[in-house]
């Protein structure tokens, strides 16, 4: 065969590269080779596939340069067995990528580079193990998402995972080894971490570790890497430690021993007990009791149950081989927030992506389990997926196009006219995915053996299934254990023991209940199930065998949105040599992954194709009968002519909606005259679409305006309306509404919620007052604001009597009340009255001064001062000495029933009044009445509120000293008065006023 020998020379020369086509063939070469470097990068960047020889940069730069040129999302399939290079190809991918991104050296570009460069060590540290025919296998699924802006630079990025092989965590085959993880901790950590984690070096120690080799790779040094890229990423001190304490705990788990000591179930060796129980940050008496005995919740009924040894062995290793796995997808998940995309939607709208498929090969071992299984079966849906792709449309398009075409035969997985594989493993109610769900959710005791009868009963025509119980002279299968599928690798035998427990994936809801009350916040956040209630009744989940068939028909959705790139990787021996090249082995690699129809579909047919629109829109400026528009024909005639203008026509065939290019030399020519033609271009079009751009602008601007002012009007309305459905029924409650909450308003109704608010509280106080007659409304508004301004501090302040005001111009309060009423007319007559225009409030006081002398006056409030008089014995004489209402900066009253008020002023020298009738105390309490007259035109004139102070003693000024007014009620004393005493003033009461 050709292509083998081809692919032999080239082995042995070490070029390890080929193409069919657009596809990569890598061949491994179990040897460093020196085609990385800075040198090759810059060779391949930015140039067409075929302008270089056959590398895996130009599979990245051809998929890195569609997504910037043409706005499409592209993704690279990466295929081939396990230890074919995988994995490798991909961190190769990841590293032209970050080579070639981030020109101008942006701190948060190359903050994402580094996350996406640096995650690969950690999840080859948690994710990858030796196997026997791979020192680095990828034990998980990976697909990548690398997103980029309109620039090309990667601005973030997830990476979603696939069915980690967690068994291998309990328990590994002859040869083979743990998780990377186990032994990079052992053999790199230091003496002081170790005994930390109550840790020795020797791996053989410990029972999931000794199951199969021992050998020794790079482990000191991954360690230390693992731990630097934990630091790039973002991970803080603690989360790291709790990774390496769970990794410890994981093996203290596996050397736990049960035993059975009369009908009691014992744990023999206490001592890793104790150590899982302190690294879980669980007591070990929780601990001891979740793995001896579980609870069991049925009809609202709890009961508990003991394990045996055997039980208890199951729920151990399912505990371990569940918290790796809820370690490993945390994370993930922490490294998918190192770098999430950090921008804004409308950023994201012009960003593109390249995902990069890293998902495990095709499998065949001495022992084949579910895992092997759910392996086989991704690689199935890949296969379809690259031969609809690739070999399937190649030849339809051609036929669909009328291109003279020979068919070639190809192996289709999907459109047979039996039952194919992938249908045997996904039919619903047939498939063996069906199946297997079947026997999980079946009554009564149901066993592996089960579960293979119920297959043989439903696939015993099936032509890719077999077993022993169906062809009993097949003498390789074990009757009972064993049954075979013909994949489109080969046959695979898989053993039937453990299908249905891997399948159910069972984890007692004991062991979810004690990892979620853990002391260690992020190991209990990664069991939230366990703050479930125990006689909760939750919905069975998934089993795993179904939620892989959704993730892996996801996956394929996803791939099938983007333009797609193979890299297919072929194993050149199973021995690992740099120097073998089997001709067996890779002929059955070369023949199962399709590659030889790929080479016959390629060699007969041709290297490009694109709609004649597509084509023409593209290459028309390079022809001057195609530029700026063809307008001789249609899209075919005017690329027909472009063609035959540059003299390509013998290279080309015209189908009937595309144009097909044969060679790759044609397609070169034509993208090196456009480029040429491409500056020219863009300064014509940047003059007539900035011109244009401002036109717009000028419009949209314009009409923005007539919009805003439209829609400011309209939720104005629709405002006013929701108001007043809300307050529809406020006339019928007891409250008129008080309750109701207010409808929140929108931005453009802000300004006018203080308005609507308004009228609403009018027309409460309306609906409220209209019980009382008019004239006692001036009363009840002041008596209001008297209440608001003392807040309950003063028991009594006159709000059950009627308030005159101006009590001196009433002869029963006054008998001096017309030489009161003349000398007023006189003082608003003067400039001293300064026009006022109604006295608000009268009264006879008692003052005190500066000087420590009271004496008998009286006091005016007009409606902007307050007016000291003299008393009725001078006729009311003005004292020349009045206050401006809005200069008040507080009034302070006491809590008791006396009638002493302070009128602080902002000149230090405060006025000191004790409200007192004609002839001696006041029989009523009017203090209330003067501070609502006071606070009220203090609101009118300043628009805020007048602090009233409200204590049993007052602090006051007078002639600029600080002085202190104490109350205090003496038996004897029938008229208060004013006293001073060791530097305060001392207002005598009545006893019964300080009650």
């Amino acid at each position: 065969m050709i292509y083998l020998f081809l692919l032999t020379s080239s082995f042995q020369t070490g070029s390890i590269y080929t193409y069919i086509g657009e596809v990569c063939i890598s061949v491994n070469p179990y040897r460093q080779i020196n085609c990385y470097n800075p040198e090759t990068i810059r060779a391949y960047k930015g140039r067409q596939l075929f302008e270089n020889s056959p590398h895996i940069f130009a599979i990245a730069d051809a998929a890195y340069r569609i997504p910037r040129e043409r706005r499409q999302d592209t993704c690279i399939l990466i295929s081939g067995e396990s230890g074919a290079g995988k994995t490798e190809a991909s961190k190769i991918i990841m590293k032209y990528i970050a080579a070639v991104t981030n020109v101008g050296g942006q701190n948060e570009i190359e903050r994402v580079k580094n996350v996406l460069i640096q995650s690969n060590a950690i999840l080859e540290t948690f994710g990858n193990a030796k196997t026997n025919r791979n020192d680095n296998s990828s034990r998980f699924g990976k697909y990548m998402d690398i997103e980029f802006n309109f620039k090309g630079d990667p601005v973030g990025g997830i990476i979603t995972n696939y069915l980690l092989e967690k068994s291998r965590v309990v328990q590994q085959q002859a040869g083979e080894r743990n998780f990377h993880c186990f032994y990079q901790l052992l053999r790199g950590a230091a003496d002081s971490e170790l005994g930390q984690y109550d840790l020795i070096r020797d791996p053989s120690k410990y029972y999931y570790m000794n199951q199969g080799s021992m050998d020794i790779l790079t482990e000191k040094a991954d360690f230390k890497g693992a731990n630097s890229a934990f630091k790039t990423l973002g991970f803080a001190t603690d989360e790291v430690s709790t990774i390496w304490r769970i990794v410890a705990a994981i093996l203290h788990l596996g050397n736990i021993e049960f035993q059975t000591i009369e009908d009691d179930l014992v744990i023999t060796n206490r001592s890793h007990l104790k150590s899982a129980a302190k690294l879980l940050e669980v007591t070990e008496d929780d601990l001891s009791t979740a793995l001896t005995e579980r609870v069991i919740a049925a009809g609202g009924n709890v009961m508990q149950k003991y394990h045996n040894a055997t039980q208890a062995e199951y729920g151990k290793d399912a505990l371990a081989k569940a918290i790796y796995d809820r370690l490993f997808t945390w994370i993930i998940s922490h490294i998918n927030r190192a770098i999430l995309f950090r921008g804004s939607k409308a950023q994201a709208r012009f960003n593109t992506v390249i995902g990069v498929l890293d998902i495990y090969g095709f499998e065949i071992f001495d022992s084949n389990s579910f895992e092997q299984f759910c392996i086989n079966y991704c690689n199935e849906k890949l296969q379809q997926l690259f031969i609809e792709l690739v070999l399937k449309q190649e030849q339809e398009e051609y036929h669909r196009e009328g291109i003279a075409w020979q068919k070639i035969d190809y192996f289709n997985n999907k459109v047979s006219t039996n039952r194919i594989i992938c249908d045997l493993v996904e039919q619903p109610h047939k498939g063996i995915i069906a199946i297997m769900d079947e026997a999980c959710l079946s009554v009564g005791k149901v066993t592996d053996e089960t579960l293979l009868g119920a297959m043989d009963k439903k696939l015993n025509n099936h032509a890719h299934y077999s077993s022993r119980q169906l062809n009993p002279m097949d003498k390789e299968l074990k009757h009972r254990e064993d049954f075979r599928i013909t994949h489109y690798a080969g046959d695979v035998i898989y053993n039937i023991n453990g299908f249905l427990e891997k399948n159910k994936d069972t984890l007692y809801q004991d062991f979810k209940r004690l990892l979620h009350h853990s002391n260690n916040t992020h190991l209990s956040g990664m069991w939230p199930e366990g703050a479930q209630d125990i006689k909760m009744t939750t919905k069975r989940p998934l089993s795993a065998g179904s939620l892989f068939q959704r993730s892996i028909i996801d996956l394929v959705n996803t791939l099938q949105k983007k333009e797609p790139f193979y890299v297919r990787c072929i194993k050149p021996n199973d021995m690992k040599s740099s120097s073998v090249f089997d001709d067996q082995r890779v002929e059955h690699q070369v023949r199962y992954l399709g590659l030889l129809e790929n080479v016959r579909v390629r060699r007969a047919g041709f290297v490009h194709r694109q709609s004649y629109e597509k084509f023409l829109l593209r290459y028309k400026m390079i022809s001057q009968y195609t530029w700026p528009n063809f307008r001789a024909g249609n899209e075919r005639d005017g690329v027909r002519v472009l063609i035959e203008e540059k003299g390509f026509s013998d290279d080309v065939k015209y189908g009937h909606t595309k144009i097909f290019i044969r060679s790759p030399h044609t397609l070169l020519a034509l993208e090196e005259q456009r480029n040429s033609m491409i500056p020219h271009i863009v300064t014509l079009l940047q003059k007539q679409v900035r011109g244009w751009i401002a036109r717009q602008n000028y419009k949209k601007m314009k009409a923005a305006l007539f919009i805003i002012h439209a829609y400011r009007k309209y939720t104005l309305r629709a405002y006013i309306q929701q108001l007043a459905q809300s307050f529809r029924s406020a006339h019928n409650m007891k409250d008129y509404g008080r309750h109701i909450q207010w409808p929140k308003p929108p931005l453009t109704g802000r300004s006018a919620e203080q308005g609507l608010r308004r009228i609403y509280n009018n027309w409460r106080s309306y609906m409220i007052l209209r019980k009382w007659p008019r004239s006692e409304w001036p009363q009840l508004r002041l008596q209001i604001i008297a209440a608001t301004a003392i807040r309950s501090r003063r028991p009594h302040w006159g709000q059950q009597r009627k308030w005159l005001g101006d009590y001196l111009a009433n002869s029963q309060e006054n008998s001096a009340y017309l030489a009161y009423t003349s000398n007023v007319k006189n003082l608003k007559n003067s400039e001293a009255g300064e026009g006022f225009r109604s006295v608000l409030f009268s009264s006879f006081s008692k003052k005190f001064n500066k000087h420590n002398k009271q004496a008998d006056r009286a006091f005016i409030i007009t409606d902007g001062a307050i007016y000291k008089l003299d008393g009725a014995k001078n006729k009311f004489k003005n004292l020349n000495r009045s206050i401006a209402i809005k200069e008040l900066t507080s009034i302070s009253i006491s809590t008791g029933r006396d009638q002493l008020i302070v009128f602080h002023c902002p000149s230090n020298n405060d006025l000191v009044f004790a409200l007192q009738a004609e002839n001696g105390t006041l029989k009523e309490d009017r203090i209330g009445e003067l501070v609502g007259i006071v606070c009220k035109r203090y609101h009118d004139l300043n628009n805020c509120e007048l602090r009233v102070n409200v204590s049993p003693t007052i602090a006051c000024r007078l002639g600029g000293k600080a002085r202190t007014i104490i109350i205090e009620g003496a038996s004897g004393v029938e008229n208060p008065n004013f006293r001073h005493a060791a530097g305060n003033i001392i207002y005598e009461v009545p006893a019964h006023y300080c009650v």
